[in-house]
């Protein structure tokens, strides 16, 4: 597996793995397949995992912890703070908090339940707009003095909320949703921004939650705890239309003898070399078969085709 740094300091896996469905979001799981399945991705050479104490609520970082322990100092564990907990924890759509006083109680608790002495990458999962990012960015670089966490982290932040934060204690990583039909941080001036200041980015959702694999049609089904059963982008009128995007991956991909998946993660990853991206899975042969992508060379010409081809397909839906 070969590796990339983000923020020029933090040396990860050139893909990571997004965790959130072993445990959340979706149909139950068998906690040991997942526990075999995270020993099965460092064995292949990843070494950078992405969960969340609003993982269940807390559920995902426990797995994470259990089954990384064996591998302490060799793996890179990313977590987040910023959902308001109530009374059985934090969960999304209960509204955002991220008081320092709440940061460093969310910490405390994550270094126990992910069994590390120092939290190495700490995201905050959403900007908070009844708090300054200068506050937030000082509250971590608190923990970050004290020894308990290593690096810090934004997620869906603005280029002036990522300016600010970085300003109080810098930036090792932005993640946010980036992708082959999600690409609004080109736009907005957040990807030029972290060019600039040197910033890492961790796109979550690399595969469109899941309809850029190809597998997902009109006829699926989803669990009604399935996020994607009630996502605009996944309604019947949309899939159709949004069909035109993995046949041009399916194209892309015949001619390399890659998969859609494959081609969409090499797409991600040919865009600059400080870009992880975590795609998640909780099957062994999506595990490969994303792994593949590392060691896939898309040309120039590939690259100016699936981006003239883009801008003339409209993509149907928001995405949440």
């Amino acid at each position: 597996m070969k590796t990339r740094k983000l923020g020029n300091t933090l040396e990860v896996s050139a893909l990571g793995l997004g965790c959130m469905r072993m445990s959340f979001g979706d149909y139950p799981t068998e906690k040991s397949e997942m526990i075999n399945l995270l020993h099965q991705s460092v064995e292949r050479g990843i070494t950078f995992f992405d969960t969340a104490e609003v993982y269940g609520p807390f559920t995902n970082e426990e797995l994470v912890g259990e089954a990384l322990q064996p591998f302490k100092g060799k793996v890179v564990i990313a977590t987040k703070f910023g959902f308001k907990h109530g009374e059985d924890g934090p969960r999304p759509g209960t509204g955002l908090d991220s008081r320092p006083e709440q940061i460093k109680r969310v910490a405390e608790e994550s270094l126990k339940r992910l069994r590390v002495e120092a939290l190495d990458l700490f995201y905050q999962h959403r900007p908070d707009p009844e708090v300054p990012m200068e506050d937030v960015a000082g509250a971590v670089k608190d923990l970050i003095q004290q020894g308990k966490v290593k690096h810090f982290g934004l997620s869906e932040s603005s280029a002036d909320q990522i300016r600010a934060a970085h300003a109080v204690q810098p930036v090792t990583a932005l993640q946010s949703e980036y992708s082959i039909w999600w690409r609004a941080i080109e736009e907005n001036n957040i990807l030029a921004t972290c060019e600039e200041l040197g910033i890492g980015l961790v796109p979550y959702s690399p595969l469109g939650r899941g309809f850029l694999t190809g597998a997902v049609t009109k006829e699926t089904k989803f669990a009604e705890n399935d996020i994607r059963a009630k996502n605009p982008r996944f309604t019947g009128e949309a899939i159709d239309a949004n069909m035109a995007v993995v046949e041009l991956l399916k194209r892309i991909g015949a001619e390399h003898n890659s998969t859609p998946s494959q081609i969409a993660l090499a797409w991600l990853l040919a865009q600059k070399p400080w870009i992880v991206p975590i795609p998640g899975t909780r099957k062994l042969e999506r595990l490969d078969e994303n792994n593949g992508a590392v060691n896939l060379q898309l040309s120039a010409d590939d690259l100016s085709e699936i981006r003239s081809a883009m801008e003339k397909i409209q993509v149907v839906g928001n995405r949440y």
